[in-house]
């Protein structure tokens, strides 16, 4: 081959590498996707807005069905509770949504704000109504706020939801 061929051959092999990292990259790249919207609250940690599906990243609120114990020992329903509390919390009031990825279940992971800028994210780890999730822990500094002033989930004992939803497998993707 002659020192030409191979200079175009070179050139060649880079741009369709180059156009494949770019295909790759964009590929798993995070949406940029901004939703805004009332939001009706599915559970302590998922939301919809105009049929969107959101999870809200970096927290896992107790499911549904699971319940908690309270520090007498009593029993009681702390996954209907963060729902609620969710709810009241965001009173009907709009939210802003910013796409961060898709979950195994093909919904949204988001952070999700109030009108006023408030990370309702951060809100529900710092009530002690979830907990922080996900390798990276942002939501650590709430988390630990919650534990040590015993608020919500954690003025009693509880199982993580992460661990409940492997013994109550119906439960997944809640």
């Amino acid at each position: 081959m002659r020192p030409a061929e191979t200079q175009w051959l070179i050139l060649v092999l880079f741009l369709v590498a180059a156009l494949g990292y770019y295909a790759y990259k964009n590929r798993h790249a995070a949406p940029s996707n901004t939703i805004v919207g009332k939001a009706w609250v599915i559970d302590g940690d998922t939301v919809v807005i105009n049929n969107i599906h959101i999870r809200l990243q970096g927290i896992d609120a107790p499911e549904s069905a699971q319940t908690c114990t309270d520090a007498g020992g009593g029993s009681w329903a702390c996954g209907n509770r963060a729902t609620r509390e969710l709810r009241n919390y965001i009173r009907g009031q709009e939210l802003t949504c910013d796409e961060k990825a898709l979950d195994r279940f093909r919904r949204t992971l988001a952070i999700c704000k109030l009108p006023d800028g408030t990370d309702i994210n951060a809100w529900m780890v710092r009530q002690g109504w979830a907990v922080a999730y996900g390798f990276s822990k942002t939501y650590q500094s709430e988390q630990d706020e919650a534990e040590n002033a015993k608020r919500g989930i954690w003025a009693g004992t509880f199982m993580e939801p992460a661990q409940w939803r492997k013994l109550n497998p119906r439960h997944e993707g809640g």
